[in-house]
């Protein structure tokens, strides 16, 4: 059975976070009674209370390399599967360009009315991420940060892997795009160790 972490906190959101060497995070964010899931991994628990938010209305994949459990998603709660979405109109979030070059295609969510940003890849809490810090640039990004999203104040922090952060969310992101290059080798050596660990 797989272990998962379960984060209720707040009242329009639910993250779950697998315990895994990648540490893979979905989240279910509510509005006005409709739920949309984010690169949702398929957990009994977490969309059980996901549910308990309201109705699905769409399952949102906000990197082209994540499908995930998307389409098995959409089929069993008969909604949309919004892959890359360049717009969500008739949602609060606003979608926000991350990455577009061949061989990643990342966009991300700002949710102003509660000001929480959803950062599916770009940005990680994950150990291998953060290397001693509470947020880190994804390995692959580290010599040429997302820096648009710095252009941005959360006070909580949605990421696709690892936990969210639901304090402080604008220094963090701050202090990860400072500190991007030069945590690179410790990085590199982190995301060796993630990955070994998987086979």
């Amino acid at each position: 059975m797989r272990d998962v972490r379960i984060d209720e906190r707040l009242p329009f959101a639910v993250s779950w976070t697998l315990r895994e060497p990648m540490e893979r995070s979905s989240h279910a964010l509510a509005s006005e009674g409709r739920v949309w899931l984010v690169d949702p991994v398929a957990d009994e628990k977490a969309l059980a209370a996901a549910e308990a938010l309201g109705e699905v209305a769409g399952i949102l994949q906000l990197l082209d390399r994540h499908p995930r459990h998307c389409e098995r998603l959409a089929s069993r709660y008969g909604v949309p599967h919004i892959r890359l979405p360049e717009r969500l109109d008739d949602t609060p979030f606003e979608v926000v360009e991350v990455v577009s070059r061949p061989g990643w295609r990342e966009v991300a969510l700002w949710w102003r009315a509660e000001s929480v940003l959803v950062v599916a890849e770009a940005l990680g809490s994950a150990s291998y991420f953060a290397v001693g810090r509470r947020l880190g640039v994804h390995l692959m990004l580290r010599m040429l940060p997302p820096r648009s999203l710095g252009e941005f104040a959360p006070r909580r922090l949605l990421v696709g892997h690892g936990d969210p952060l639901h304090e402080d969310a604008e220094a963090a992101i701050s202090e990860a795009l400072e500190r991007s290059c030069r945590d690179a080798p410790k990085a590199t050596l982190a995301m060796a160790r993630a990955f070994a660990s998987r086979s």
